[in-house]
């Protein structure tokens, strides 16, 4: 078998072949490079997708080749107007995914064969679902699938690999030889909650008291907690922010995925998507938590403390959230990827999606074998999980 080179970009790839004569698929290494309107009016509103995120990754250098996130983003221009794109990005490691194919990749050095680099449409350090083909049809869907594959063969990438699509892709991934993953995350959903006594009310009684119970102590603590919106922060509340989130890598004896650059830039692009967090004790602040939103969804993604205080993890990152998402009519808090702890906190099971194309013929069919054990393992999985809530309608009134 042929081993694969590493390959190195030039500042301007050649476009792929196109479709037609009025359409063109390019490959585009800078989001800088694309149209910010059209791009978002094909995103939608997930914050993750929106040009200003993606871009503010680039120019902040939190991705990048010379960390292994390197961006070739398909764009399909149909007379000369963006029609269709792909955030996709060639990985030569499996950090900051949230889909783990170590054991893939550990398979592949071990018959001496190169399982990086791959080819990684994702939103990076970001396990939120959401579009990824990004296009108005599934014609379009379909022609930025075969146009990814046709890259993963022209870069000699051992494989392609689509991290969390929303609904609206899958018709066109189906069509496809591509197999599908399932997985799974913890989602709080709005039930039309009036408060977040209202919520209280539809939990089991055990997960009740001890949710008041937790509160009740942080209180006699002296802890409280403030909801600072994007547009109303002011540069000490990113300072303590970046504090405890760098804090809580250096107690991992890791680093940021994501420095301080890019947190102030998405605070000038993108103030109206941003939500801190803040715990006060005493007066003064202890802990953060980091969110994105959007019309319909609040997003937990990063949290840290200086202290260490019972309950203030749970109150921060997860009660605290709901209760925003309540007062706010939100319909939707994503608390992250896993963690089965979430569950006693109104987070409930949630199906999560990937697709994968693997271009060694025996591994593809090893995988295939291996994903149909996985995935029966997760359903039942999700199956034996007992819910936080009541089985009858909370009382009112």
């Amino acid at each position: 078998m042929e081993t694969r080179q590493d390959v190195h970009f030039e500042a301007k790839p050649p476009a792929t072949e196109a479709k037609a004569a009025e359409t063109a698929v390019r490959v585009v290494m800078r989001m800088a490079e694309l149209p910010a309107g059209a791009w978002n009016a094909l995103a939608g509103d997930s914050p993750f997708l929106q040009h200003a995120f993606l871009d503010a990754l680039e120019t902040t250098g939190c991705v990048g080749a010379d960390i292994g996130w390197e961006p070739v983003h398909l764009a399909l221009f149909r007379d000369g107007r963006l029609d269709a794109a792909l955030p996709l990005y060639v990985k030569r490691h499996s950090w900051g995914e949230f889909v783990f194919d170590w054991a893939w990749a550990d398979a592949y050095r071990r018959h001496g064969l190169d399982y990086y680099p791959k080819l990684v449409c994702c939103v990076p350090f970001s396990p939120v679902p959401g579009p990824r083909l990004l296009a108005r049809n599934d014609a379009d869907r379909t022609a930025l699938i075969q146009a990814a594959l046709k890259l993963t063969r022209d870069l000699n990438c051992s494989s392609f690999h689509i991290l969390f699509p929303a609904e609206a892709d899958h018709a066109a991934l189906q069509a496809t030889q591509l197999l599908h993953r399932s997985g799974f995350q913890f989602h709080w959903f709005n039930a039309g909650y009036a408060s977040f006594d209202d919520f209280l009310a539809a939990m089991t009684h055990d997960k009740r008291k001890k949710i008041r119970q937790e509160r009740k102590k942080l209180r006699a603590l002296g802890v409280t907690f403030r909801w600072v919106e994007g547009r109303e922060s002011a540069d000490a509340d990113w300072d303590f922010f970046y504090r405890c989130y760098a804090d809580t890598y250096a107690r991992h004896r890791s680093e940021p995925h994501l420095n301080r650059a890019f947190f102030a830039k998405l605070r000038e692009t993108m103030p109206d998507n941003l939500l801190l967090i803040i715990a006060d004790k005493d007066g003064e602040p202890t802990a953060c938590s980091f969110c994105l939103k959007d019309g319909q969804r609040l997003y937990g993604r990063h949290w840290g403390t200086l202290e260490y205080v019972p309950g203030l993890h749970f109150e921060t990152c997860y009660q605290q959230g709901i209760e925003y998402a309540i007062a706010n009519g939100l319909k939707v808090f994503e608390g992250g990827a896993q963690g089965e702890h979430k569950l006693s906190r109104g987070l409930v099971p949630t199906a999560t999606h990937s697709w994968h194309w693997l271009e060694n013929a025996e591994f593809r069919e090893a995988v295939d074998r291996f994903l149909e054990r996985e995935t029966d393992a997760i359903g039942h999985y999700m199956d034996e999980l007992d819910g936080p809530f009541r089985r009858e309608p909370p009382p009112k009134g």
